[in-house]
């Protein structure tokens, strides 16, 4: 099983089919982007102010979550990655609607290039995509990391969190889950075995009044 199909099972069996419902109705591409059509004024209010607010991130800051956002969720046969379902937005659009992100996510983001010079005299952005998996390797495991890595472990955890999060809250992700909400579907009754089971039948009337497909 890779990173991706784990995540996914971890998703379904935490995420609600309330949440999966709306990203399902939502027309936007992520839960950044929210449909106000049926919000209320203080909340609509509150979502406009939160995005008027000048960028968190800074354009080093962008490209390196972006690259690590695709190394936890990669494009694949069925979907796109975290990056085509807008999850570096996302992420922007949480660390100012919920602040206590702010330090976390930036002094990981420093963390991880100063880690990244220490080892190959670069950052993490403009390292190879080998010598990148090599650094999000040592990370991405708690119970395998290294002591002095033990901050890298933390800010890497928080990041798969929100890239997970804003992914499969996405039109992309919901889709990639197979999640199709409520939709008509055609019932021709009751099995017969079932029936015959609880020593049941249909009528002849009702063989005659109901829709067969």
């Amino acid at each position: 099983m890779d990173r991706r199909d784990s995540i996914k099972a971890l998703v379904l069996g935490t995420v609600s089919a309330g949440v999966l419902l709306e990203a399902c109705k939502n027309t936007n591409t992520t839960v950044a982007e929210v449909n106000m059509d049926d919000r209320m004024q203080e909340e609509k209010d509150y979502l406009v102010k939160v995005k008027a607010q000048p960028n968190f991130f800074d354009a080093q800051e962008m490209a390196t979550i972006t690259v690590l956002a695709d190394i936890i969720m990669p494009k694949d046969a069925v979907s796109g990655s975290a990056s085509d379902a807008k999850v570096p937005e996302f992420i922007e659009f949480i660390v100012k609607d919920m602040p206590d992100h702010q330090v976390p996510v930036r002094g990981g983001l420093r963390w991880l290039d100063l880690h990244c010079y220490k080892k190959h005299e670069k950052a993490f952005v403009d390292l190879t995509k080998p010598q990148q998996i090599e650094i999000v390797d040592e990370i991405a495991y708690p119970n395998k990391a290294k002591p002095e890595v033990a901050q890298g472990v933390s800010f890497f955890n928080k990041m798969r969190d929100l890239v997970t999060t804003g992914f499969y809250t996405s039109e992309i992700g919901v889709k990639d889950l197979g999640y199709m909400g409520n939709v008509p579907n055609q019932w021709n009754g009751v099995p017969d075995e079932v029936l015959k089971q609880h020593g049941l039948a249909y009528t002849e009337k009702e063989l005659k009044e109901c829709i067969t497909y």
